[in-house]
């Protein structure tokens, strides 16, 4: 009975141990695998071997970053954390790079997303597709590039906006190249979102589309990706030649029959005849949209006739090239716009007996415009000569009046003798006019 109850205890006590000694193993054995840090409520060992190491951890959307706990126990943050410590922390993962890390069990805080993985990167770099030659002015050019930890691709939703891409064409500066000129230009960006050329997002790849409407000539390309974390770039010299397919609008003697035609022309040195296809699209007024396609071309040089176009305005042709280079290669390029004006003829002129008609019209308006004005100056000078004499009338009559008032003045004195009280003539000659009475004497007086 006694050996019973001490097996039994001694399993009991093993069973109380064996988790600690799960939990010692794991604290003080070999590292733990990437793929089993979720199992262990992220925790893993960073071995003493380990110069630098990168984390990429994977965390729920919009979720703030996660809380880094040493194996001393003190903790990191996105914010607050040592100078050799470089972080970025975007909308659904973390990159941390450390220098020299403390060798031990390290633990993480926060919302990792269940399932993922925390890998653990020595060494990243980057993976660029090089750019074909020959490469083509306005060709529509999809190339790829892709992250790389520890020489595998790196796949983790966020992933494009925790890097920066950028693409670069610098001139070479050769004589007679069309770029002498030409500096440095940001043609592009590589992108891991499903849109446009990218195939998939967060799939690892991620997908340029250069803008190659640049001069021809000599370049190098510099495609860079970066962080804080790390930076790294990818250089190539490469040449970018002139199109080899053109499409020109030929100019039209006669603008106001509607009949246009587009000039094509292929260089049969640089793509295959056979197998070099134009679409084009017509835009005119009132959502005017008519596609034009040319499946086959019968020589190097051929005229494409558009559709009549029967209304007034503007029109712009857009157009694309697709083809096959010297060599197998296929390319699509983007052609140049195209304008043309249908221009309204103007009305027909008036005929021999309507000008006729009109010098008449013009002729009576004149003659009678003419008589207007010889009445109203015949009436304004009649008004004036009117009015002048009025005046005058009215002057000669003061005028007589004023002369009777000052005979019958001296005819008085005559008969009236002056006396001191009196005024002699001397002094009436002196007499202001207003005080002379110019009442007409009484004819009894």
């Amino acid at each position: 009975m006694t050996a019973s109850l001490s097996r039994r205890a001694t399993f009991a006590c093993l069973l109380l141990l064996c988790p600690l000694l799960a939990w010692q193993s794991v604290v003080l054995g070999a590292p733990v695998k990437a793929s089993q840090a979720a199992e262990l409520k992220n925790r893993f060992r960073i071995d003493h071997m380990v110069d630098s190491l990168t984390l990429v951890i994977q965390r729920d959307y919009g979720s703030a970053p996660v809380v880094v706990v040493l194996p001393d126990g003190s903790k990191w943050y996105s914010t607050r954390h040592p100078q050799h410590v470089k972080w970025v922390d975007g909308v659904a993962a973390d990159m941390i790079q450390i220098e020299k890390p403390m060798p031990g069990p390290w633990q993480l805080l926060g919302q990792v997303t269940d399932g993922s993985t925390i890998q653990k990167i020595s060494k990243l770099d980057i993976e660029v597709e090089p750019l074909p030659q020959p490469l083509f002015q306005g060709e529509r050019l999809k190339v790829t590039a892709r992250l790389l930890g520890d020489e595998l691709t790196m796949r983790m939703p966020g992933l494009e906006y925790m890097v920066e891409w950028t693409s670069r064409f610098t001139s070479q500066h050769r004589a007679g190249d069309d770029n002498f000129a030409t500096g440095t230009i940001i043609v592009g960006a590589y992108k891991d979102n499903g849109e446009e050329l990218d195939e998939a997002p967060d799939d690892g790849v991620f997908t340029g589309a250069h803008n190659l409407e640049q001069p021809t000539g000599h370049y190098m390309l510099t495609v860079t990706a970066r962080n804080n974390v790390f930076e790294r770039e990818f250089v190539m010299p490469f040449v970018l030649s002139k199109q080899p397919v053109k499409a020109e609008m030929v100019p039209n003697n006669d603008p106001l029959k509607g009949i246009w035609q587009i000039q094509l022309s292929v260089d049969e040195s640089q793509v295959l005849l056979a197998e070099t296809h134009f679409e084009f699209e017509l835009v005119g007024p009132a959502g005017l949209q008519v596609p034009i396609t040319l499946q086959k071309m019968s020589s190097a040089e051929q005229i494409l006739y558009l559709p009549k176009v029967t209304e007034y305005g503007s029109y712009r042709v857009k157009g694309t090239a697709v083809t096959t280079a010297v060599g197998g290669r296929e390319v699509i390029f983007n052609l140049p716009e195209m304008f043309f004006n249908l221009i309204e003829p103007p009305a027909p002129g008036p005929s021999a007996e309507e000008l006729a008609e009109q010098a008449a019209a013009q002729a009576a308006i004149e003659e009678q415009i003419a008589k207007d004005n010889a009445i109203f100056w015949i009436v304004t000078v009649n008004g004036v000569l009117f009015l002048l004499g009025i005046i005058a009338v009215v002057v000669w009559r003061k005028k007589q009046t004023l002369a009777k008032a000052m005979a019958a003045a001296e005819e008085r004195l005559k008969q009236n003798p002056p006396t001191e009280d009196k005024p002699t003539k001397n002094e009436i000659e002196t007499l202001d006019l207003d005080d002379i009475d110019l009442t007409m004497p009484d004819d009894k007086n």
